[in-house]
């Protein structure tokens, strides 16, 4: 039930992403082509495109996370027996809720502190800022609780404790020559 709320939350994300980069895309084209072609621009062009390209930053780490898109190494933890590999990916979801607990307790304090600025162009609460990391550390904490809760009752098969995705530039055949070895 909880892995349907994730997939239905990370797909309205995603709905979200592509709106914004559509929003970005159409107000720098168009401040472009007013600049260059009416020698005028949109005003808020520049400021909104920032605030939708950190929200979008922020959100789609979430989709990122739950599709352990990340990249990352395995070189040390590849070489572990599996009782070592659920060790390793235990300590680091225990790590990763703690980030997100530091990254949502500081984004509050900016929140409360910046929540009565309002931003030079938009006129809107800077708050809403730093509230794009508060909804990342809101949003990626059930994905990480719900990958400690499926380690720790043994629902997670041992291919499958390693919670990177390997570069599309690496060679295939030398990570797994390396990790017969």
């Amino acid at each position: 039930m909880i892995q349907k709320f994730i997939a239905g939350y990370c797909r309205i994300i995603g709905y979200l992403i592509a709106a914004a980069m559509a929003v970005m895309v159409a107000l720098v084209f168009g401040n472009v082509v007013m600049r260059y072609g009416f020698n005028s621009g949109f005003t808020v062009s520049e400021e909104l495109s920032r605030w939708l390209f950190v929200w979008l930053t922020f959100l789609g780490a979430v989709v990122a996370l739950r599709e352990n898109a990340h990249l990352g190494t395995d070189m040390l933890v590849g070489r572990l027996s599996p009782l070592g590999k659920r060790i390793c990916m235990g300590l680091s979801l225990g790590l990763m809720l703690y980030c997100l607990w530091l990254l949502f307790s500081g984004a509050y304090e900016q929140f409360k502190v910046n929540v009565d600025s309002h931003s030079p162009v938009m006129e809107a609460s800077m708050g809403w800022f730093y509230a794009s990391a508060m909804a990342f550390s809101v949003l990626g904490a059930p994905i990480l609780l719900m990958d400690l809760y499926r380690l720790v009752t043994g629902q997670i098969d041992d291919e499958h404790l390693v919670l990177i995705q390997e570069s599309e530039e690496a060679p295939h055949g030398d990570v797994a020559a390396s990790s017969s070895k």
